[in-house]
């Protein structure tokens, strides 16, 4: 630290980025915009050449206006909601001052879900399921790269089932879901646990199969010290071999969080589940002059939103990995 600082002080010059420094740093900054303003530029020229049965195709001032349409209608049906309570605790002061022994109650709000609610659904569930599939599969990946019986017991399940799509879950998974989870009391909807459940089916096999492989090509030399150290079971487990299977495992989470938000989108609409897949297909079946723009804004931000999720599993993973390579791309 000091002789850092000692460094400083006797080139101060070395604080200034160099010319490469600085032309690196704009082309790194002016590509991305350039990129974007050539989509934005094709996308409103080609927009104006489609009909459709619902007019003409929606282009980028379109699709902005009717994000701050759907931004606006979240407010206002906030402050419907707000004022429903407010009118609910006005009477319910009243009931009260007239009769101090009366029960009161305050009903929940029913109106409609807004499309940032459908975000926020989308996303819960997304990563419930995700969550739920990690903590299966990490130990099953750890499991079967340890053990050759293991594998030679699991692989033929893996390579039946991971290719199997979402689509093919969803109705199994919905009767399941009907038949065993009766309750007077639910704690989640039964929409939720078909989303989440079809999401934790399909995102689990990325995860199990580099779990596997990363355990599996642990290096020898890590294997002998461990052998010299005679360490136990899970202590060559938690200092050795997750450790070094790291990289590997975060690249399987990372496919699997990438397949869960596609599956879940899918799930939705299909099953007529809350969240963005029902905005989607409900705005198609409306047929109005503006559902166009609106599954627009709906497609971009599902986009966005999954590459959100990738960025932040890379950068838990460089947190999180001794390997600090990991780029973000």
């Amino acid at each position: 630290m000091n002789a850092t600082l000692a460094s400083i002080r006797q080139n101060p010059a070395s604080l200034v980025p160099s010319a490469a420094q600085v032309r690196q740093f704009a082309l790194g900054l002016s590509l991305p915009i350039i990129g974007i303003a050539m989509f934005l530029f094709i996308w409103h020229n080609v927009a104006q050449l489609i009909d459709t049965s619902l007019g003409k195709f929606p282009g980028p001032t379109q699709v902005w206006e009717q994000a701050n349409n759907l931004v606006a209608e979240h407010k206002e049906e906030r402050q419907r909601a707000e004022e429903f309570y407010e009118r609910q605790k006005v009477r319910n002061a009243e009931i009260l001052a007239a009769d101090p022994s009366a029960e009161v109650k305050i009903r929940p709000y029913t109106g409609k879900r807004t499309f940032l609610d459908q975000i926020v659904t989308s996303l819960a569930t997304v990563l419930s399921g995700f969550v739920l599939a990690s903590l299966i599969a990490i130990p099953l990946g750890i499991l079967i790269g340890l053990n050759q019986v293991v594998y030679a017991a699991f692989n033929p399940l893996i390579q039946l089932f991971k290719p199997i799509s979402p689509l093919a879950w969803l109705p199994l998974v919905t009767m399941v879901v009907s038949a065993v989870y009766v309750t007077n009391d639910p704690m989640f909807s039964k929409s939720f646990l078909n989303s989440m459940f079809t999401v934790l089916l399909c995102c689990l096999w990325p995860t199990v199969v580099n779990t596997a492989v990363g355990v599996a090509n642990v290096s020898k030399d890590l294997l002998n010290v461990s052998k010299v150290l005679s360490l136990p079971p899970l202590t060559h487990v938690f200092k050795i071999v997750l450790p070094a299977a790291l990289p590997l495992m975060f690249t399987g989470l990372r496919l699997s969080l990438g397949i869960a938000w596609m599956v879940l989108i899918a799930a939705e609409m299909l099953a007529q589940n809350p969240g963005l897949g029902k905005f989607v297909w409900d705005e198609f079946q409306n047929g109005s002059s503006d559902s166009l723009s609106r599954i627009m804004v709906a497609v971009l931000a599902i986009g966005f939103i999954g590459f959100l999720l990738d960025r932040a599993m890379l950068l838990l993973q460089r947190t999180a990995s001794w390997d600090k390579t990991a780029i973000l791309r």
